[in-house]
């Protein structure tokens, strides 16, 4: 099974067919639009097997699935307390593994923004975590991590660790955490500031099961 994660920057309707030549299995795409309220005929023939949440109808967070993969979303919490976080895509593909999406926000919080918001979700959903991937754009980096704070990015890590999740790529790699050489974002579209703030985290039996991971290039002409 092929799976890739892509924070699109909007209009995907408009990009979708670049992805065509990869013939992906299941698309986590972030910052998609709502394929239910297009009006953008080829896109919405586009998704037919699909899953989407979002408070914007032309940004959210969705998964795109080949037809005759199943995916049956879950009803994981998404509330913390007395608020919610955002934005988390739960689901259980063919009845095998669950893969939960993430497009994480700063959702207006001072001090519990984008990597924050994943700790809140996993405090609730603990007895959720099976044979689960974990996957999207986290927009954060232990390069960025606050000593003071026990959701760090690293605290993340070492939580899901507690679970035998493990990020894919590391584990592929080689690589630590905060010392990755392949970004996966690149600041303001510029070359000279590439990040790496996109992750797969997975179980160690699905762990077993890669066989190739990549990290896709640096392209110009996409907008």
């Amino acid at each position: 099974m092929k799976i890739i994660t892509w924070n699109c920057n909007g209009a995907f309707r408009n990009k979708y067919k670049t992805l065509n030549k990869f013939d992906v299995d299941i698309l986590i795409i972030q910052e998609c639009e709502n394929p239910m309220l297009t009006n953008d005929l080829l896109y919405k023939d586009f998704a037919k097997n699909y899953l989407w949440i979002g408070d914007n109808k032309n940004k959210g967070l969705g998964i795109f699935a080949k037809e005759g993969i199943q995916l049956k979303r879950l009803q994981w919490s998404n509330q913390y307390k007395d608020h919610f976080v955002k934005y988390f895509l739960p689901c259980r593909v063919n009845n095998e593994f669950d893969l939960l999406a993430v497009w994480t926000h700063k959702n207006n919080s001072p001090n519990f923004g984008y990597i924050g918001q994943l700790w809140k979700y996993l405090q609730v959903n603990k007895i959720n975590l099976g044979n689960t991937i974990i996957i999207g754009d986290f927009n954060s980096n232990s390069i960025w991590d606050e000593w003071d704070r026990w959701w760090n990015h690293s605290d993340v890590v070492n939580e899901l660790k507690e679970f035998k999740i493990e990020s894919f790529y590391h584990y592929f790699f080689n690589e630590l955490q905060g010392k990755e050489s392949k970004p996966t974002f690149y600041f303001q579209r510029k070359f000279e500031k590439p990040y790496h703030i996109d992750y797969i985290f997975g179980t160690e039996e699905l762990l077993k099961k890669m066989i190739k991971f990549e990290i896709g290039v640096f392209l110009t002409g996409l907008k």
